[in-house]
Protein backbone atom coordinates (compact mmCIF):
# COMPACT_ATOMS: atom_id res chain seq x y z
CA UNK A 1 0.00 0.00 0.00
CA UNK A 2 1.50 3.38 -1.00
CA UNK A 3 2.40 6.00 1.56
CA UNK A 4 0.11 9.01 1.92
CA UNK A 5 1.38 12.51 2.70
CA UNK A 6 -0.46 15.75 3.33
CA UNK A 7 1.48 18.74 2.05
CA UNK A 8 0.75 22.10 3.63
CA UNK A 9 1.60 25.36 1.90
CA UNK A 10 2.17 27.69 4.84
CA UNK A 11 -0.16 30.66 5.39
CA UNK A 12 -2.57 31.74 2.61
CA UNK A 13 -5.54 34.00 2.00
CA UNK A 14 -5.68 36.86 4.46
CA UNK A 15 -2.48 35.60 6.09
CA UNK A 16 0.47 36.43 3.79
CA UNK A 17 3.08 35.11 6.21
CA UNK A 18 6.42 36.89 6.16
CA UNK A 19 6.70 39.77 3.66
CA UNK A 20 9.83 41.36 2.20
CA UNK A 21 9.99 43.97 -0.56
CA UNK A 22 6.52 42.98 -1.73
CA UNK A 23 7.36 39.27 -1.73
CA UNK A 24 4.87 37.17 0.27
CA UNK A 25 5.63 33.89 1.97
CA UNK A 26 2.22 32.42 1.09
CA UNK A 27 2.98 32.72 -2.65
CA UNK A 28 6.38 31.03 -2.45
CA UNK A 29 5.10 28.21 -0.28
CA UNK A 30 2.12 27.41 -2.52
CA UNK A 31 4.20 27.23 -5.69
CA UNK A 32 6.84 25.06 -4.03
CA UNK A 33 4.33 22.77 -2.32
CA UNK A 34 2.53 22.01 -5.59
CA UNK A 35 5.85 21.28 -7.32
CA UNK A 36 6.88 18.89 -4.51
CA UNK A 37 3.51 17.17 -4.68
CA UNK A 38 3.82 16.57 -8.40
CA UNK A 39 7.17 14.82 -7.92
CA UNK A 40 5.89 12.68 -5.05
CA UNK A 41 2.81 11.65 -7.02
CA UNK A 42 4.99 10.57 -9.93
CA UNK A 43 6.96 8.40 -7.49
CA UNK A 44 3.85 6.59 -6.26
CA UNK A 45 2.97 8.63 -3.16
CA UNK A 46 -0.67 9.54 -2.45
CA UNK A 47 -0.55 13.32 -1.97
CA UNK A 48 -3.18 15.52 -0.35
CA UNK A 49 -2.97 19.27 0.12
CA UNK A 50 -4.28 21.60 2.80
CA UNK A 51 -4.67 24.15 0.02
CA UNK A 52 -4.03 24.38 -3.70
CA UNK A 53 -5.20 27.99 -4.05
CA UNK A 54 -4.81 31.22 -2.10
CA UNK A 55 -7.16 30.48 0.80
CA UNK A 56 -6.79 30.76 4.56
CA UNK A 57 -7.07 27.90 7.02
CA UNK A 58 -5.91 28.05 10.61
CA UNK A 59 -3.04 25.79 11.70
CA UNK A 60 -5.55 23.87 13.82
CA UNK A 61 -7.80 23.27 10.80
CA UNK A 62 -4.82 21.99 8.81
CA UNK A 63 -3.84 19.58 11.57
CA UNK A 64 -7.41 18.30 11.82
CA UNK A 65 -7.57 17.76 8.05
CA UNK A 66 -4.47 15.61 8.22
CA UNK A 67 -5.87 13.62 11.14
CA UNK A 68 -9.23 13.06 9.44
CA UNK A 69 -7.52 11.94 6.23
CA UNK A 70 -5.38 9.55 8.31
CA UNK A 71 -2.28 10.25 6.24
CA UNK A 72 1.10 8.75 7.09
CA UNK A 73 3.03 12.04 7.19
CA UNK A 74 2.40 15.79 7.36
CA UNK A 75 4.90 18.16 5.71
CA UNK A 76 4.47 21.93 6.04
CA UNK A 77 6.43 24.27 3.73
CA UNK A 78 7.39 27.77 4.92
CA UNK A 79 9.89 30.59 4.37
CA UNK A 80 11.76 31.93 7.40
CA UNK A 81 12.26 35.54 8.49
CA UNK A 82 14.58 37.51 10.78
CA UNK A 83 14.09 40.95 12.38
CA UNK A 84 17.03 42.40 10.42
CA UNK A 85 17.09 41.81 6.63
CA UNK A 86 20.09 39.98 5.16
CA UNK A 87 21.44 39.16 8.62
CA UNK A 88 20.73 35.40 8.52
CA UNK A 89 20.36 32.86 5.74
CA UNK A 90 19.85 29.12 5.51
CA UNK A 91 17.32 26.32 5.84
CA UNK A 92 16.06 24.64 8.98
CA UNK A 93 13.39 22.08 9.74
CA UNK A 94 11.17 21.96 12.82
CA UNK A 95 9.71 18.90 14.55
CA UNK A 96 7.70 18.30 17.72
CA UNK A 97 10.68 16.56 19.31
CA UNK A 98 13.97 15.28 17.99
CA UNK A 99 13.16 11.59 17.79
CA UNK A 100 11.89 8.95 15.42
CA UNK A 101 11.32 8.99 11.68
CA UNK A 102 10.27 12.66 11.66
CA UNK A 103 13.75 13.65 12.81
CA UNK A 104 15.35 11.42 10.18
CA UNK A 105 13.12 12.93 7.49
CA UNK A 106 13.88 16.48 8.61
CA UNK A 107 17.62 15.79 8.56
CA UNK A 108 17.41 14.21 5.11
CA UNK A 109 15.48 17.19 3.73
CA UNK A 110 18.01 19.63 5.18
CA UNK A 111 20.93 17.68 3.72
CA UNK A 112 19.33 17.66 0.29
CA UNK A 113 18.73 21.41 0.45
CA UNK A 114 22.29 21.95 1.63
CA UNK A 115 23.35 20.32 -1.63
CA UNK A 116 21.51 23.08 -3.51
CA UNK A 117 23.65 25.70 -1.76
CA UNK A 118 21.66 26.65 1.34
CA UNK A 119 23.33 26.90 4.73
CA UNK A 120 22.08 23.98 6.85
CA UNK A 121 20.87 25.44 10.16
CA UNK A 122 19.83 22.02 11.45
CA UNK A 123 16.69 20.54 12.96
CA UNK A 124 15.00 22.17 15.96
CA UNK A 125 12.29 20.94 18.34
CA UNK A 126 9.21 23.22 18.45
CA UNK A 127 6.55 21.42 20.50
CA UNK A 128 4.43 24.58 20.72
CA UNK A 129 3.61 24.77 17.00
CA UNK A 130 0.03 23.63 16.39
CA UNK A 131 0.73 21.75 13.15
CA UNK A 132 3.43 19.76 14.92
CA UNK A 133 1.62 19.30 18.23
CA UNK A 134 -1.91 18.51 17.02
CA UNK A 135 -1.07 16.16 14.14
CA UNK A 136 -1.27 12.48 15.02
CA UNK A 137 1.27 11.42 12.42
CA UNK A 138 4.98 12.32 12.07
CA UNK A 139 5.15 15.97 11.02
CA UNK A 140 7.94 18.19 9.70
CA UNK A 141 7.87 21.94 9.07
CA UNK A 142 10.51 23.03 6.56
CA UNK A 143 11.74 26.64 6.50
CA UNK A 144 13.10 26.95 2.95
CA UNK A 145 15.45 29.88 3.40
CA UNK A 146 14.82 33.36 4.78
CA UNK A 147 12.44 35.50 2.75
CA UNK A 148 14.28 38.65 3.86
CA UNK A 149 17.64 37.28 2.72
CA UNK A 150 18.59 38.30 -0.82
CA UNK A 151 20.98 35.36 -0.94
CA UNK A 152 18.27 32.84 -0.07
CA UNK A 153 15.77 34.45 -2.44
CA UNK A 154 18.26 34.19 -5.30
CA UNK A 155 18.81 30.52 -4.48
CA UNK A 156 15.05 29.97 -4.26
CA UNK A 157 14.29 31.60 -7.61
CA UNK A 158 17.27 30.28 -9.58
CA UNK A 159 16.95 26.69 -8.31
CA UNK A 160 13.19 26.33 -7.81
CA UNK A 161 12.82 22.95 -9.55
CA UNK A 162 15.93 21.58 -7.86
CA UNK A 163 14.60 22.69 -4.46
CA UNK A 164 11.30 20.90 -5.04
CA UNK A 165 13.18 17.77 -6.09
CA UNK A 166 15.54 18.03 -3.09
CA UNK A 167 12.67 18.13 -0.60
CA UNK A 168 10.91 15.26 -2.37
CA UNK A 169 14.12 13.22 -2.40
CA UNK A 170 14.62 13.86 1.32
CA UNK A 171 11.15 12.44 1.96
CA UNK A 172 11.59 9.49 -0.40
CA UNK A 173 15.03 8.61 0.99
CA UNK A 174 13.51 8.40 4.46
CA UNK A 175 10.78 6.08 3.18
CA UNK A 176 13.29 3.92 1.34
CA UNK A 177 11.76 4.78 -2.04
CA UNK A 178 14.51 5.32 -4.56
CA UNK A 179 14.53 5.53 -8.34
CA UNK A 180 15.86 2.22 -9.72
CA UNK A 181 19.25 2.60 -11.32
CA UNK A 182 19.36 2.34 -15.11
CA UNK A 183 22.30 0.15 -16.18
CA UNK A 184 24.84 2.01 -18.29
CA UNK A 185 26.15 0.40 -21.47
CA UNK A 186 29.51 -1.34 -21.29
CA UNK A 187 32.01 1.13 -22.77
CA UNK A 188 34.30 -1.75 -23.76
CA UNK A 189 31.64 -3.59 -25.70
CA UNK A 190 31.16 -2.44 -29.28
CA UNK A 191 27.83 -3.45 -30.82
CA UNK A 192 28.31 -5.48 -33.99
CA UNK A 193 25.70 -5.32 -36.72
CA UNK A 194 25.08 -8.59 -38.61
CA UNK A 195 26.58 -8.72 -42.11
CA UNK A 196 24.17 -9.19 -45.00
CA UNK A 197 24.06 -12.59 -46.72
CA UNK A 198 25.67 -12.10 -50.16
CA UNK A 199 23.65 -14.99 -51.61
CA UNK A 200 20.34 -13.64 -50.42
CA UNK A 201 18.75 -10.97 -52.57
CA UNK A 202 16.77 -8.35 -50.72
CA UNK A 203 13.04 -8.82 -51.03
CA UNK A 204 10.91 -5.75 -51.50
CA UNK A 205 7.34 -6.41 -50.42
CA UNK A 206 4.68 -5.51 -52.96
CA UNK A 207 1.93 -3.17 -51.82
CA UNK A 208 -1.35 -4.79 -50.92
CA UNK A 209 -4.00 -3.29 -53.18
CA UNK A 210 -6.73 -4.17 -50.70
CA UNK A 211 -5.15 -2.32 -47.79
CA UNK A 212 -5.88 1.40 -47.56
CA UNK A 213 -3.04 3.59 -46.35
CA UNK A 214 -3.30 4.59 -42.70
CA UNK A 215 -3.47 8.34 -42.27
CA UNK A 216 -2.38 9.30 -38.73
CA UNK A 217 -4.75 11.53 -36.83
CA UNK A 218 -3.41 14.89 -35.71
CA UNK A 219 -2.32 14.95 -32.04
CA UNK A 220 -4.66 16.26 -29.37
CA UNK A 221 -3.61 17.83 -26.12
CA UNK A 222 -4.91 17.90 -22.57
CA UNK A 223 -3.66 19.35 -19.29
CA UNK A 224 -2.88 17.03 -16.38
CA UNK A 225 -3.45 18.56 -12.94
CA UNK A 226 -2.83 15.55 -10.70
CA UNK A 227 -2.08 11.82 -10.60
CA UNK A 228 -3.13 9.65 -7.67
CA UNK A 229 -3.13 6.00 -6.71
CA UNK A 230 -6.23 6.58 -4.61
CA UNK A 231 -9.39 7.32 -6.64
CA UNK A 232 -10.87 9.34 -3.76
CA UNK A 233 -8.14 11.97 -4.02
CA UNK A 234 -8.61 12.25 -7.78
CA UNK A 235 -12.37 12.66 -7.37
CA UNK A 236 -11.82 15.35 -4.77
CA UNK A 237 -9.58 17.34 -7.11
CA UNK A 238 -11.97 16.84 -10.04
CA UNK A 239 -14.85 18.20 -7.98
CA UNK A 240 -12.75 21.18 -6.87
CA UNK A 241 -11.84 21.98 -10.49
CA UNK A 242 -15.42 21.55 -11.70
CA UNK A 243 -16.63 24.01 -9.07
CA UNK A 244 -14.19 26.50 -10.61
CA UNK A 245 -15.72 25.78 -14.08
CA UNK A 246 -12.71 23.85 -15.38
CA UNK A 247 -13.77 20.87 -17.59
CA UNK A 248 -12.08 18.22 -15.46
CA UNK A 249 -12.24 14.47 -15.96
CA UNK A 250 -10.47 11.39 -14.61
CA UNK A 251 -8.60 8.79 -16.65
CA UNK A 252 -7.29 5.53 -15.22
CA UNK A 253 -4.21 3.65 -16.31
CA UNK A 254 -1.05 2.01 -14.97
CA UNK A 255 -2.47 2.07 -11.45
CA UNK A 256 -2.96 5.86 -11.46
CA UNK A 257 -6.04 8.06 -11.52
CA UNK A 258 -5.12 11.16 -13.52
CA UNK A 259 -7.12 14.37 -13.31
CA UNK A 260 -7.21 15.99 -16.76
CA UNK A 261 -8.69 19.26 -17.96
CA UNK A 262 -10.05 19.61 -21.51
CA UNK A 263 -9.07 18.16 -24.87
CA UNK A 264 -7.55 20.66 -27.30
CA UNK A 265 -6.74 20.43 -31.03
CA UNK A 266 -3.59 22.55 -30.77
CA UNK A 267 -0.74 22.97 -28.34
CA UNK A 268 -1.46 26.70 -28.17
CA UNK A 269 -5.01 26.03 -26.93
CA UNK A 270 -3.68 23.65 -24.26
CA UNK A 271 -1.08 26.22 -23.22
CA UNK A 272 -3.84 28.84 -22.76
CA UNK A 273 -5.69 26.47 -20.41
CA UNK A 274 -2.47 25.64 -18.59
CA UNK A 275 -1.88 29.33 -17.92
CA UNK A 276 -5.39 29.66 -16.46
CA UNK A 277 -4.85 26.65 -14.20
CA UNK A 278 -1.45 27.86 -13.03
CA UNK A 279 -2.85 31.30 -12.27
CA UNK A 280 -5.46 29.52 -10.14
CA UNK A 281 -2.67 27.84 -8.19
CA UNK A 282 -2.49 24.40 -9.78
CA UNK A 283 0.62 22.50 -10.86
CA UNK A 284 0.13 21.34 -14.45
CA UNK A 285 1.62 19.27 -17.25
CA UNK A 286 0.50 19.36 -20.91
CA UNK A 287 0.00 15.84 -22.29
CA UNK A 288 -0.24 14.81 -25.95
CA UNK A 289 -2.88 12.17 -26.68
Amino acid sequence: MPYSIMLDAGHGGRDPGAVYNGRQEKTDTLALTLAIGQILQERGIDVLYTRTTDIYESPYQKAMEANEADVDFFISIHRNSFPKPNAVSGVESLVYDKSGIKLEMAENINEQLEGIGFVNLGVKARPGLVVLRRTKMPAVLVEVGFINSDTDNMLFDDNFSDIALAIAEGILDTLGINTPAVPLPDENEIPVAPLPDENEAPITPLPDENVSPVIPLPPRYTVQVGAFRNAMYAERLQQELSELDFPASITEGNGLYRVMVGVFPTLADAADMERLLRSAGYQTVIVSQ
